[in-house]
């Protein structure tokens, strides 16, 4: 079910984790948990990031979505810089989880990867908590809902769900599953990335993606038309000034330059972006209910257009 017939929340403070489950709608509640001082500020290799992915995998369970293989968690390790300003710092193993599930689909042959990262920036040496609500808890409250969608309403493809560890430190899950896939999932033949769907002061989202598919942008403005929040498409253009272009900038960065068509959906920086203040209070719920609503109808009709969508020639 679409969200749109949803009741908003009437809460606007932060509840303890204790009384997340009781707000309404679902994605309301599943931002709260998530975005919560519980889970620290969800910096990779930390208990409130694992905290995080517990969670993640609970709800996971309640909705009703398979795992791949025997487990919901698919660790990886990757090496670090101790100190990213100095070339020759040594170096440091860092140990991630993504959280993987899938939605069988009519056609098992392919699949469409839903994510979106659920880790963050931790705390700051005064002993600030960095929540991040709108980066990322807000991408992964959307990425539980198009779960609960494609649940009620199976999908015609595969439906991978994939919250990415370790986005912070580089795009390090999504790298991760684009150059090691699953074993026992089916070829990724698209990505529908969600990062930062929480917070924008001009009431609008960005859809980036279609300049490089061309075929994306009737979707996108189809969508657009009778969403309740402006959602345009942009920021996807070499052309731009590469400030502006988002291509690269987050979890679908890493299928692109894997040859997987994506698109991206999210909000412009804020002054709310990696900062102490990105947290549940600041969160506009009548937008995120919107952005969330957007979510799920684009992954809905990138499911069921999959064949147009990438069967068209890209610009690049």
């Amino acid at each position: 079910m679409l969200l749109s017939a949803l009741l908003l929340p009437s809460v606007m403070t932060v509840p303890a984790v204790s009384d997340c489950a009781d707000l309404e709608p679902q994605p309301w509640a599943d931002l709260c948990v998530i975005s919560s001082d519980e889970m620290k500020g969800r910096l990779v290799e930390t208990e409130g990031n694992a905290r995080a992915r517990a969670y993640i995998i609970e709800r996971l369970t309640e909705i009703g979505v398979d795992t791949v293989g025997d487990s919901y968690e698919h660790p990886f390790s990757y090496e670090q810089a101790l100190d990213f300003r100095d070339p020759d710092s040594p170096r440091e193993t860092v140990n991630a989880v993504n959280v993987i599930g899938v939605i069988p689909g009519a056609d098992r042959s392919r699949a469409i990867a839903v994510t979106a990262h659920y880790d963050h920036v931790g705390q700051n040496e005064a002993g600030e908590i960095y929540n991040g609500a709108d980066d990322n808890a807000s991408g992964v409250a959307a990425l539980l809902a198009t779960a609960e969608h494609f649940i009620a309403n199976p999908p015609r493809h595969d439906i991978l769900i994939m919250a990415f560890d370790a986005e912070e430190s580089g795009l390090r899950g999504a790298r991760e599953v684009v150059s090691n896939p699953v074993e026992g999932a089916a070829p990724v033949a698209f990505n529908l990335n969600f990062d930062m769907l929480g917070y924008s002061p001009d009431n609008d989202i960005w859809a980036a993606g279609p300049y490089h598919t061309p075929a994306l942008t009737p979707i996108v403005e189809e969508i657009a038309a009778d969403a309740s929040i402006t959602l345009a498409a942009g920021y996807d253009s070499p052309d731009e000034d590469p400030r502006n272009d988002w291509t690269l900038l987050s979890d679908q960065g890493a299928f692109h330059m894997g040859g997987i068509p994506f698109l991206y959906l999210g909000v412009e920086d804020h002054e709310h972006y990696h900062q102490p203040s990105d947290e549940f209070e600041t969160i506009d719920p009548d937008f995120f209910l919107g952005a969330v609503s957007v979510a799920v109808e684009l992954a809905e009709r990138i499911d069921a257009d999959l064949d147009t969508v990438i069967g068209r020639g890209a610009t690049d």
